[in-house]
């Protein structure tokens, strides 16, 4: 779908939601080759015709080349072509440009202090954002067992079920051909770390490999349809290639081995209260081993006294794929306002949204290897936010290209790992 396309639902999603009726639609859909029948049924799911009339807009852009202007012809054929007039009008406007954040030194004006008589201090002093001297270090590991008081008050998640929960790896390494996406070399690598991880933290560990996208949804479906109601937690792992996509929530998509992608929010939906209610009030993990976009970063120079660790040696590969996003990358009014609020979930990612993750062939991914060592070193004594923070301050301080591995979360309490 071209951007000026995306861009027209996009700003159109609004009066969509609002005016759409989505029931008409279903048999011209699967009748013209937009979506099957399970993904039909997948939307119909969705909730209210309005929550279904949002779900329909957001797929339509996974939909192809084609999909615009048949959605076009479709909505004229049953009734609805003041909103097929309506996109046309939405296509032809030129797009908005983003606003891009300053990003420069804070300055902070000295002349009017006292100085050192023997110091020539600048007029002006500049103060690099996010400096490595200022990012939060962690104490030297305690000694096991040290920390049993860290989890003695009430803002803990209890875990005392043995297996504490399902955890659930997807590990994608190869793809079809006419998909043009590589083979993740060192995929492998990263599924028997976390295999070996979360089996010794007590969580019963499940593995599919080389899935296509509906395989995929069907697989997390099936989690999150199971009872959970004696288990305290559930862990889902993408191991893939990823993509930049509309999202109202969680940003970024997985790609399935044919290429098509799957939203990281409607993953994480399938697992929420409503969707599935036996691990209502109980933790969700999501590890997301993908790529957030295309961008490369070099990073900028910082002066600070922080050890710089080499990267891993050998052939780096990344996981980033050439999918267009919108531009200005915000969400109408509408879709936001009728959200419930997604509690008890976390969703860390292996890159910041829109940047690339990079991937060793022999060690794999730098997000894998040091999330596994940091789990290793921490998970006895130290909370899953602790551990993250570790996590992305490894990794920002490897040379050559950059990576910032970032979360989001929306858990309610602390979460300690169970060990023993």
């Amino acid at each position: 779908m071209e951007e000026a396309q995306r861009r027209a639902l996009r700003r159109g999603r609004a009066r969509l939601v609002e005016a759409l009726q989505v029931a008409p639609l279903w048999d011209p859909l699967e009748e013209r080759g937009l979506f099957t029948r399970t993904m039909v049924e997948e939307l119909q799911s969705a909730g209210s015709r309005g929550d279904q009339a949002r779900q329909l807009v957001i797929d339509l852009e996974t939909r192809g080349k084609q999909a615009f202007p048949v959605f076009l012809s479709i909505l004229r054929d049953t009734g609805q072509g003041d909103l097929a007039d309506m996109l046309i009008k939405e296509c032809e406007c030129p797009p908005v440009s983003p606003q891009l954040v300053d990003l420069r030194p804070v300055e902070l004006d000295l002349r009017g202090e006292k100085r050192n008589k023997n110091v020539n201090f600048p007029e002006r002093l500049s103060i690099p954002i996010q400096a490595e001297s200022e990012r939060p270090q962690m104490p030297p590991v305690p000694a096991r067992g040290s920390a049993v008081d860290k989890r003695n008050h009430g803002l803990v998640y209890k875990l005392k079920a043995d297996p504490c929960g399902h955890c659930l790896i997807l590990n994608n390494v190869e793809f079809s051909r006419d998909t043009n996406l590589s083979a993740r070399v060192g995929s492998n690598v990263d599924c028997k770390k976390l295999e070996k991880r979360f089996k010794s933290l007590h969580f019963d560990v499940l593995i599919r490999q080389n899935l296509k996208a509906q395989e995929m949804v069907s697989e997390l479906r099936k989690l999150a349809q199971r009872n959970h109601s004696a288990l305290d937690c559930c862990i889902v792992v993408i191991l893939s290639h990823g993509c930049q996509v509309s999202h109202i929530q969680f940003p970024g998509g997985v790609y399935g081995t044919d290429g098509k992608p799957i939203p990281i929010e409607k993953i994480v939906n399938y697992f929420n209260g409503s969707n599935c209610p036996t691990l209502r009030g109980k933790p969700k993990l999501f590890f997301i081993q993908a790529c957030g976009g295309e961008q490369r970063d070099r990073g900028f120079p910082v002066d600070c006294d922080s050890p710089s660790n080499e990267a891993p040696g050998g052939s780096l590969e990344s996981d980033a794929t050439p999918f267009r996003t919108l531009a200005g990358g915000t969400d109408e009014p509408d879709a936001v306002a009728s959200l419930p609020t997604p509690s008890d979930i976390l969703v860390s990612y292996s890159t910041f949204p829109g940047f690339v993750s990079w991937r060793d062939a022999s060690r794999g991914s730098w997000y894998v290897e040091t999330l596994d060592n940091m789990l290793e070193q921490y998970a006895h004594s130290e909370d899953l936010l602790d551990i993250l923070t570790q996590v992305a301050n490894a990794i920002s301080a490897k040379e050559g290209y950059k990576q910032i591995p970032g979360y989001f979360n929306f858990l309610r309490k602390k979460f300690f790992f169970m060990c023993k």
